[in-house]
């Protein structure tokens, strides 16, 4: 069962790219900031980044990490491995920054959290899928905790 926990909007800065590899074109994606809502409410702290690996095949893996400060001051470290699947057009129209309404695309990411907040142990001793919308400037995160 699924239950909704957080609604994260990540605001990211331009890609840096490695270069295209055999298995991709590498590039890093630095996180500038954002909210955090639902369960606990707070911002996404600059300074964490998602790396990417964009496959031939039209598969983007995903593996981000950042931390989360509540309005309570408690911190909260994200980790979240994922992909984004979509047709050659589509990610035409995303890296040039393009609206796509999110059902042209596949975007799910597996999280987990850590913190030393007692209050929140809750968050660390569930896995979580996030079902993400990626925008020209930020990804929207809407995550739900496995139960």
């Amino acid at each position: 069962m699924l239950s909704e926990i957080l609604r994260l909007e990540v605001v990211v800065a331009p890609p840096q790219s490695a270069g295209r590899a055999a298995t991709g074109e590498r590039r890093c994606i630095p996180i500038t900031g954002g909210r955090v809502s639902g369960r606990l409410t707070g911002r996404v702290l600059a300074g964490g980044a998602d790396w990417q690996v964009l496959r031939p095949d039209g598969m983007a893996d995903l593996d981000a990490r950042y931390m989360l400060e509540t309005d309570a001051g408690a911190h909260v470290e994200v980790w979240s491995r994922g992909l984004r699947v979509a047709t050659p057009e589509i990610m035409v129209r995303m890296a040039a920054g393009e609206p796509v309404d999110p059902s042209a695309y596949y975007m799910r990411t597996a999280m987990r959290f850590e913190t030393a907040a007692p209050d929140l142990q809750w968050l660390v001793s569930r896995l979580a899928v996030g079902f993400g919308e990626r925008r020209p400037d930020r990804v929207l995160l809407t995550v739900f905790a496995v139960d």
